[in-house]
């Protein structure tokens, strides 16, 4: 796993209590004041379901993020994670949402300042509320609050500590005035709970989308992993001592406001009346049941939006500045002040698009479309912590497991996604944000981050080949000794496919030295690129790559993403304990392994058939071999399976026969006499004595390949091809923007907008001297 000294510049000066106090801010912040009211309008009392169901919601995905945070204390949290644990453009949108959602939150909260803060003046006489005076209070509490965060973390937390602790006492007065009001002032208050779903489960789940950004408060705990001490310790501690507080205050709190408000004296029920009042519907109750009730919430509201937005503020910048330091965003992003210690661009950048969001949007729409946002974010996280721990297994020290592994993140995943889903179907608007935002992220993605993300990790010093791409797209990775063995696989799949052959080969360099400096290593791998072309047919149709990296596996993810590459044929020796090569590319695999007679093997193509997709593939894989080099194939199938499975299994092969146009082939049952397959399947194999072997991958739960391909790889010194397919290995960009520009095309106007801007992007490109040709490469030499 590859390490970055991150916190090179931070220094550790929170502890436990000091991310206590950040998470308790920012889960209860602004939404007890400002949530609370509109999500009654919703739920009604049903609104504590709907905090008690986020909480459930929120435990599945904390487990997982005190998991990641004792084993990867680094800043960036849900970032950072999935950058580990899932493919790159995964790990870019993660950042991506994970910052405009802790944005969107910090703009909720200085809007929610500013309302509370106005009203609290002009109950006083001071000045008139107005929206004016409200955005100006919001931009003045952004303002302050960016210029604290960028003076460091000691006098952020000691502020924070200080609101987060008045904040509580607060909320505590009010809970303890409503529970006495209900004791002594509203026998009838029992009452008030007869009607628990006044508007069903729909108005429950737009409530727990209208809330669930409250409980984002452990993302925040996360991203303090770089300025904590003990960090693998104290983040899960903070993650659930915060959550559990903070869910026990909201249910007491909405239990005791709708309890200890007489519905006979407003005239309507308590939670219709208060719900009525939106963000104020907290103040409006407050005056009913105890003196200078309104002055108190207002003096709470404005505590607690201050205290989340310094929450908010610290981990949006967090973000940035982690994807700064991968290159995800500008690299200055990435940079600590030299005399603050924090990043102090990040903070900036941040602070900025809070104020032009509290200054334009709507409060609900804000929040629910950060919900989503945090939903999408916290699918991936769980997603990426199964991987990561499949990935890395002992590697890491984990300080913390989650138990019930991986039901758990499962759980995680299956619930966000739930939630969000439905939020579809009844907050459109908040999808509509978040898949614009999602979409122009992808944009800058594939334009410019990845670029410079490839150039900083694993640049390309070597391109050479025809500039008209094929869709289809083999990458062979070099091998001095089989790269034209290779080449008569990737040449059979390409004339079945009518696709490209690319060629890589990657200059491993210590890490001790910087990439930049390295500019000759490549001479002998482009000699024997020039000596690969005198051994291979056409050899003018194919592309040719050199790239220099730290790490082989990064320098071939790049090119995979780079070049939009659908299968790669590659060494199995390399490629069979590479969890990650295989966890974080999108595209297929063929790991070769060649016998000693590999031109007499390939007359020959046995299929060990399971029921896997791999399997599919390796069968597809046989068949355009076999088209090339008239091979003959015959599949093997050891039966294990019932026989309604096995009818289902038959079925499927003659579907692929069907589709491939094979009239005939030999199919051979072989029946194990225990579970373990492998040892009839070998001596199936022994029968032709020249042949080659094609595996499926088969279960990846627990190692790269499953145990029975591994035990025949072992086994047999034949000539064998391990397949392994990717569900999306045909699902590129360039897929998606061939099917919006044939779409553009129908349209006059559109069409005539797409072709101006193809002609300005090409005359740009003609100009801008392109770095990745032979012309820059020999001017390195020099």
């Amino acid at each position: 796993m590859a390490h970055e000294a991150q916190n090179a510049g931070f220094t550790r000066n929170l502890g436990l209590l000091d991310v206590i106090m950040v998470g308790v801010a920012a889960m209860i912040g602004g939404a007890i004041f400002v949530l609370v009211g509109p999500g009654m309008g919703e739920a009604g009392p049903a609104l504590m379901i709907a905090f008690l169901l986020n909480g459930i919601i929120t435990i599945f995905t904390a487990f997982t993020y005190a998991e990641l945070s004792s084993a990867l204390p680094d800043t960036g949290g849900g970032y950072r994670w999935v950058r580990e644990g899932m493919p790159r453009p995964n790990a870019f949108l993660s950042g991506w949402m994970s910052w405009f959602a802790h944005t969107i939150a910090g703009s909720l909260y200085a809007v929610a300042f500013a309302s509370f803060f106005a009203h609290l003046l002009d109950m006083a006489g001071i000045l008139e509320s107005s929206d004016m005076v409200e955005k100006g209070f919001a931009a003045m509490a952004v303002v302050i609050f960016t210029f604290i965060n960028v003076r460091g973390t000691a006098p952020t937390s000691k502020v924070g500590n200080a609101i987060t602790i008045t904040q509580i006492t607060i909320i505590g007065v009010l809970i303890v005035a409503a529970l006495f009001a209900m004791a002594f002032a509203n026998p009838t208050w029992p009452s008030n709970f007869s009607d628990f779903f006044p508007h069903g489960i729909s108005g429950l789940v737009i409530a727990m989308g209208l809330t669930f950004i409250a409980f984002e408060g452990y993302e925040v705990i996360a991203q303090t992993g770089n300025e904590l001490k003990n960090p693998k310790k104290n983040i899960p501690r903070a993650i659930f001592i915060s959550l559990f507080v903070v869910i026990a205050i909201y249910i007491l709190f909405t239990f005791s406001f709708i309890g200890g408000l007489s519905s006979d004296k407003v005239g309507q029920p308590s939670w219709e009346f208060i719900g009525s009042f939106g963000e104020l519907g907290i103040l409006e109750a407050a005056k009913n049941f105890m003196p200078f009730g309104a002055m108190i919430v207002l003096a709470g509201g404005f505590v607690s939006t201050l205290a989340a937005l310094n929450a908010t503020t610290y981990s949006s910048s967090r973000v940035s500045y982690a994807m700064g330091t991968h290159y995800n965003l500008p690299h200055f992003f990435g940079k600590i002040h030299p005399k603050y210690k924090t990043p102090a661009i990040s903070t900036i950048a941040s602070g900025i698009i809070m104020l032009v969001m509290a200054l334009s949007l709507d409060l609900t729409g804000l929040a629910i479309a950060a919900s989503v946002m945090f939903l999408f974010l916290f699918a991936q996280v769980n997603y990426a912590a199964i991987t990561i721990r499949r990935l890395y297994g002992k590697k890491l020290d984990y300080s913390f497991k989650t138990p019930f592994f991986p039901i758990i993140p499962t759980l995680g995943i299956l619930s966000a996604i739930g939630l969000s889903v439905y939020l579809l179907f009844t907050e459109p608007v908040s999808w509509v944000i978040a898949i614009i935002w999602i979409v122009s992220g992808f944009i800058i993605y594939k334009s410019y981050t990845s670029k410079k993300e490839i150039e900083h990790y694993a640049p390309l010093v070597y391109n050479q080949g025809p500039k008209e791409r094929k869709e289809y797209r083999v990458l062979i990775i070099y091998h001095p000794k089989y790269v034209t063995n290779y080449y008569k696989i990737a040449n059979s799949i390409i004339q079945e496919k009518q696709g490209e052959i690319s060629f890589l080969s990657v200059v491993k360099i210590p890490v001790h030295l910087p990439l930049d400096a390295t500019n000759k290593v490549a001479e002998s791998e482009i000699e024997e690129f020039n000596e690969l072309k005198q051994q291979i047919p056409q050899s003018i149709r194919h592309r040719y790559l050199v790239r220099v990296s730290h790490d082989e596996t990064d320098a071939i993810l790049s090119t995979v993403e780079e070049q939009g590459i659908n299968l790669v044929i590659i060494d199995f020796a390399f490629l069979r304990n590479n969890r990650k090569l295989l966890s974080l590319s999108t595209c297929d695999f063929i790991g070769v392994r060649l016998g000693a007679n590999f031109e007499q093997d390939l007359a020959n193509l046995v299929v060990s058939y399971d029921k896997g997709r791999h399997s599919d593939l390796g069968l597809r894989v046989a068949h355009a071999i076999s088209r090339a080099h008239s091979s003959r194939i015959r599949i093997v199938r050891g039966v294990v399976e019932k026989p309604e499975t096995e009818i289902e299994i038959m079925n499927r092969i003659n579907e692929i026969m069907f589709d491939l146009d094979i009239k005939k082939i030999q199919f051979e049952k072989v029946y194990p006499k225990t579970k373990n397959v492998a040892p009839i399947l070998l001596e199936s194999f022994s029968k032709i004595q020249d042949e080659t072997i094609i595996l499926g991958a088969g279960n990846q739960a627990d190692s790269a390949f499953s145990p029975k391909t591994l035990e025949v790889v072992d086994k047999t010194k034949k000539s064998l091809f391990v397949i392994r397919d990717h569900q999306f290995s045909e699902f590129h960009a360039r897929r998606f923007w061939r099917i919006i520009s044939s779409r553009m095309r129908e349209n006059r106007h559109l069409y005539k907008i797409y072709v101006d801007l193809a002609h300005l992007g090409y005359s740009i490109k003609e100009k801008r001297a392109h770095r990745y040709d032979e012309e820059y490469f020999d001017s390195k030499l020099k």
